[in-house]
């Protein structure tokens, strides 16, 4: 099980400016005028305090606002590199509640051919990422990891094949209504590269980017609306591992 990072800062949030406020409403005046004029205050509070305007700004920031993540896994190649660090959009599908995630002001959904950040119905306090494939009501088809979206085409040019002679992969553009974006699949196909099926209304059906390398919605199922987290728009880092020196090359817009 993941962390719950954001019900944890909630708590900070709640305890370091519940101690500050209980100090100022019940103790603060007491030791001022035992003190005569002088106010020395315990360290905990002198640690609320300073801590308490720090966590509260970070958590309406990552709440409502903008939330880094770091990739985990190569599903998203070649779009996104295990290593990369990210920043996703809290606003762009409509402002939630912290920890309970409920919809409070709607302000936009999903689209095709988004990165989105979201909770897998099998894994529920994970984060996981794949980009938006199908919206309520589609009809998704895969054949041979060529992609039919409500009988439509979604065109694949090639790009790369590895190795030239006899591949076993191959880099591809692949246009999903208007929207260009990079993938990935396997010479032959995975198991996982024929598919059917229709997405139920208020679900989204996900796949990463790199076909025959993704546990998806072709494996657990489609993604509940009150499940989602965020809009992947930008990689702003990417770091390998502790042994090795961040690089700010891959810095730019996720597409």
């Amino acid at each position: 099980m993941d962390i719950n990072l954001p019900l944890i800062l909630l708590w900070l949030v709640v305890i370091s400016g519940g101690i500050w406020l209980v100090d100022s409403l019940f103790f603060a005046r007491r030791r001022k005028k035992e003190g005569g004029g002088k106010q020395e205050d315990p360290v905990v509070v002198e640690y609320a305090k300073s801590f308490f305007p720090i966590l509260a700004i970070v958590f309406v920031l990552r709440s409502f606002i903008v939330e880094p993540f770091q990739i985990p896994s190569g599903s998203m190649i070649p779009t996104l590199q295990v290593g990369d660090f990210i920043l996703v959009n809290k606003y762009e599908y409509g402002l939630r509640l912290p920890v309970s995630r409920k919809k409070v002001v709607d302000i936009g959904e999903p689209q095709r051919g988004d990165v989105m950040v979201f909770f897998p119905p099998h894994m529920n306090d994970t984060y996981f990422i794949k980009r938006v494939i199908g919206l309520p009501g589609d009809k998704i088809e895969l054949k041979n990891n060529v992609l039919y979206v409500n009988g439509e085409l979604a065109p694949q040019e090639l790009i790369q094949a590895m190795p030239p002679v006899n591949p076993r992969q191959e880099i591809l553009w692949e246009n999903l209504y208007g929207k260009r974006h990079l993938m990935q699949k396997n010479i032959p196909a995975s198991q996982y590269g024929n598919f059917s099926g229709v997405v139920p209304e208020g679900h989204y059906f996900m796949m990463g980017d790199n076909r025959d390398n993704s546990l998806d919605s072709r494996a657990w199922g489609f993604v509940p609306e009150r499940d989602v987290v965020g809009k992947a728009f930008a990689i702003w880092m990417h770091w390998d591992n502790w042994l090795s020196l961040p690089s700010f090359k891959r810095v730019g817009s996720i597409q």
